[in-house]
């Protein structure tokens, strides 16, 4: 799962790269840092790449087939040239008129009777969402705080845990403020979000007039919203980040980034110099609404409790629920953050961070794991029974920084087996069937192999603790060095694709235009049959069915090859096939890659 994330980050700065907006939203970047204001932000919002990246991005997610409130997906824009698709979409935004946003109640947990109501926009509605949302996030980003790590680029719970373990062990800060904000994404005041946007720099008054139109789009069955951001929406992440950056700050000045007079050579020599004042050391960690504040005494954190509720009612106009905000000495109690509990014990003549997953975590995943099993028990085939793999594994790759995770794992599997024992014991093969990913994972592992279909069960007792490691602040996808830890530039074919944009037929479909260019990154700008180097001039994007046969633009269906290469396919005469096999010297394994293209379009075998 780790791996998957990784690929996504690196996908996502590909995509950028693809529409050649990575160099405009660097510039963003650099002049937001520099406290540019920026008035004139429709310009790159409008523009015809940043609306492909858009779709391309869209496409890519898998709420791209949900539908809103006119029962439309992003299907519904496959076949539209891409002409039209842009025009489209400028238009929207000239006279931006969002559509009602469909309203839907999903459990907060497997299993939970307690429900999360989501707000989710038209296909066409989110396109533009996240046509404003690429434009505002590098801008956004050089002003957040550094250890706010919720919604945002290349960050994960992993890096608050390991930030939270990091104070207590390091810092040596034994308690923690618990604040919980009533209802943060219904209670968001519209009108301070608005100035907020307009403090980081944001001064377009277009924009922030298509925001506010967003903002108060209308939720189907309840009516217009006075303030709020509904989850769901693209945007709303981004936004809700904005709102609380504010807080981060202020926590921050408390302590942090204290600013004086004096310039020290280092933080170690700052801290230590102001620790002699009466200043309160305060630290804070906040995941989107879930945050902390870690201090080293219980009259302090009282101290800045109070402070941080008078301060989020009259700066942000929001409430605490008091049954869940509290103080929390970590030596005696432990706090719960993200799914894990965090408290520090005694360990030779120290204190140190133990962790383990939080009661109602190790209940879900109890209970998600026997759900599957049941649909297992209706259902015996192994696409069920990967997807309970899928879901043991997620879970150790989410759980696994807890230091006592191993004993978290045996107790659900103590409780799991019993379910899988007595409802699948007609199911169970002793035969064991290895993938590569079980060898890799838990093949050191010797306790009780099941199979069901050919399938291996992950074991679910099987988790190690893997130390979190803390985010490291130079990764950053707006800056040449800080994407360079991430992945590595197209700079081999990129002119290719430059070519392609600046060539890009107005009559193809967007979805045409869009998999072609992402396929000749994924074939590396090399002929699909030769292993030649494309060439401008050269290369051909060749339908693998042919779209009079009922074929289709979708990625799987295209392939790029060197214009000799799309003559044989398609020639017929023996003395024509015999020029072209000539020219192309093929191998066997370029030959089968020819015949196979010429038995889709119906012609005989070489």
């Amino acid at each position: 799962m780790k791996e998957s994330l990784k690929l996504k980050k690196r996908q996502l700065l590909r995509n950028n790269e693809y529409y050649t907006m990575q160099n405009e939203f660097d510039n963003l970047y650099n002049k937001s840092c520099n406290n540019k204001k920026f008035t004139d932000l429709m310009q790159y919002i409008i523009s015809e790449n940043n609306i492909l990246l858009a779709y391309r991005n869209i496409k890519k997610n898998k709420g791209s087939t949900t539908v809103g409130t006119d029962n439309l997906d992003i299907s519904f824009f496959k076949d539209m040239e891409t002409e039209e698709f842009v025009e489209r979409i400028q238009n929207k935004l000239a006279n931006c008129m969002p559509k009602s946003v469909r309203r839907v109640e999903i459990p907060k947990h497997k299993g939970s009777v307690e429900t999360r109501p989501l707000g989710i926009p038209c296909i066409e509605d989110r396109i533009i969402q996240q046509c404003i949302k690429q434009v505002l996030e590098p801008i956004s980003e050089a002003k957040f705080h550094k250890h706010s790590y919720g919604f945002r680029p290349n960050r994960s719970t992993e890096h608050a845990i390991a930030r939270s373990m990091f104070l207590m062990n390091k810092n040596k800060l034994h308690y923690v403020v618990d604040i919980d904000v009533k209802g943060f994404f219904d209670n968001v005041n519209h009108s301070k979000l608005k100035r907020q946007m307009w403090n980081l720099g944001i001064q377009d008054k277009n924009l922030i007039s298509i925001i506010g139109k967003i903002l108060k789009s209308e939720i189907q069955g309840i009516g217009v919203p006075t303030k709020g951001t509904p989850q769901g929406g693209i945007i709303s992440p981004l936004l809700s980040n904005i709102v609380l950056n504010e807080l981060d700050w202020w926590v921050s000045s408390q302590w942090e980034t204290f600013g004086t007079k004096h310039k020290y050579g280092s933080e170690s020599n700052k801290y230590r110099e102001i620790k002699k004042s009466n200043l309160k050391e305060v630290w804070l960690v906040r995941y989107a609404d879930d945050f902390k504040i870690f201090c080293r005494d219980y009259k302090n954190a009282q101290k800045i409790y109070n402070a941080t509720r008078f301060w989020l009612k009259e700066r942000l106009d929001l409430d605490i629920s008091p049954d869940k905000s509290k103080i929390t000495n970590l030596r005696k109690n432990y706090t719960e953050f993200l799914g894990f509990k965090l408290m520090v014990k005694s360990k030779r003549n120290k204190y140190v961070c133990q962790s383990r997953m939080c009661n109602k975590a190790k209940k879900n995943t109890i209970n998600k794991l026997k759900e599957q099993i049941k649909r297992i028990q209706k259902h015996a085939n192994s696409k069920e029974v990967l997807k309970l793999n899928s879901m043991i594994l997620g879970s150790h790759n989410y759980y696994n920084s807890a230091t006592y995770i191993s004993l978290d794992f045996s107790e659900i599997n103590f409780l799991v087996k019993k379910t899988l024992e007595i409802r699948l014991k007609q199911l169970i093969s002793d035969n064991p069937k290895f993938s590569e990913t079980y060898k890799r994972l838990y093949g050191n592992y010797n306790g009780k192999i099941r199979t069901i279909s050919d399938v291996t069960i992950f074991p679910i007792y099987g988790c190690k603790t893997k130390p979190p490691m803390n985010f490291s602040q130079d990764i950053c996808n707006y800056t040449k060095q800080g994407r360079e830890k991430i992945h590595k530039n197209l700079s081999t074919f990129k002119f290719l694709i430059d070519y392609l944009l600046r060539d890009s037929n107005e009559n193809n479909t967007a979805e045409f235009n869009d998999n072609r260019i992402s396929l000749i990154a994924g074939q590396y700008g090399k002929c699909y049959i030769t292993g030649l180097d494309l060439e401008i001039g050269n290369m051909e994007c060749h339908h693998k069915k042919q779209k009079c046969d009922g074929g289709t633009d979708e990625y799987k269906n295209l392939v790029w090859i060197r214009g000799e290469a799309h003559k044989i396919i398609h020639c017929t005469k023996r003395d024509t096939i015999e020029k072209y096999l000539g020219l192309l010297a093929l191998d066997e394994k370029g030959l089968k890659r020819v015949n196979s293209l010429r038995k889709l379009v119906g012609n005989s075998v070489i």
